[in-house]
């Protein structure tokens, strides 16, 4: 039997195995349709979907109210006590909240305050940096596919994997410090003093996230149109004129949506932390959502009610931020 023979014979093959399968749904949905009625279909077709969402979502949200008003160390919410507002009035019983050692519950304001700076500084800095390479992305330069494509390789990377591996760069016996020896240096202190450890743990953040803002900015600055800077150009504005005042009023909704995003990503930022300095040194590097894990999973004295009305205060932040970027949203389609 030729090629062309055997071709025939597995196309005719599959042809029927395919045409089973489609007479087979055909009777299925028809059935079923006859059951459900034709305006059921579409809720069919959903429900794998809500299953997902409801056991994996919203049960744990309102198992998390549960333990935010409960009381004990025992796990199951029927053996959990209804203690009312007590976490809460735990968390906030402070006589400075600037001062957390005046607080019942200091790490928790620790690790407020390090998220409050977290986020100011990596913020400030991934917006920054994430806007000046979707510039010179944006201009004609040679092998401009190649730049963007390795801009965004470290989005592609686990969280996990980028902490480990800036880990065994940065430790005491590291790369870098293997070449800072190498070269007469004495070695660094990178993750064992507190200064080092937030400045890397914000450099850090941001390389492996500035890759997917660049991206969002990089299409901003594509959706300007281009007659606008030709006639900037015969009016002589070029530069700096330019980017004043045709680039940055037309980005700027961009960049708002941008802030926004980046914001609610760096309130929640938890897994490279844990991976490359385990909050360390001291608490230098914990920030709120290592605090809710340590309190509800790590602790040997797991104390589930203050980690749960921890993570409710922590997403009402979240809430107002989502807030601001649906506004943000709605003001850039208005425009």
């Amino acid at each position: 039997m030729n090629k062309t023979a055997k071709g025939n014979v597995f196309k005719s093959i599959f042809g029927e195995i395919g045409n089973g399968i489609i007479n087979f749904f055909d009777f299925f949905l028809g059935a079923l349709q006859k059951v459900i009625g034709i305006k059921g279909i579409p809720y069919l077709f959903v429900l794998p979907n809500l299953l997902i969402f409801g056991i994996f979502i919203l049960t744990p949200v309102l198992l998390n109210f549960v333990y935010a008003f409960t009381g004990s160390a025992r796990f199951l919410p029927t053996d959990r006590p209804f203690v009312g507002t007590r976490n809460f009035e735990r968390i906030f019983s402070c006589e400075n909240y600037l001062v957390p050692n005046s607080c019942q519950e200091d790490l928790f304001w620790r690790a407020a305050q390090n998220t409050v700076v977290f986020v100011i500084f990596q913020v400030s800095l991934l917006l920054l940096v994430s806007l000046l390479t979707a510039l010179v992305l944006n201009r004609k330069i040679r092998f401009r596919g190649f730049f963007r494509a390795v801009y965004f390789y470290p989005v592609l990377l686990s969280p996990i994997v980028v902490g480990l591996i800036w880990q065994w760069i940065l430790m005491e016996n590291g790369l870098l410090n293997g070449i800072l020896v190498g070269i007469g240096l004495d070695k660094m202190r990178f993750l064992t003093n507190a200064n080092w450890a937030r400045f890397w743990v914000i450099m850090v953040s941001v390389w492996n996230g500035m890759g997917f803002y660049t991206l969002i900015l990089l299409a901003g600055l594509q959706s300007i149109p281009a007659d606008l800077y030709e006639a900037a150009s015969i009016d002589g504005a070029d530069g700096w004129k330019a980017f004043h005042g045709i680039t940055l009023p037309l980005l700027m909704p961009t960049m708002t949506v941008v802030l926004v995003l980046s914001m609610i990503r760096a309130v929640q930022v938890f897994e490279i932390i844990y991976s490359f300095t385990g909050g360390g040194p001291g608490t230098a590097t914990m920030y709120v959502v290592q605090y809710i894990y340590n309190y509800g999973f790590s602790s040997p004295n797991r104390q589930f009610g203050l980690a749960a009305a921890a993570s409710l205060l922590m997403a009402g932040v979240l809430v107002v931020l989502t807030l601001l970027q649906l506004a943000a949203r709605r003001e850039e389609v208005y425009e």
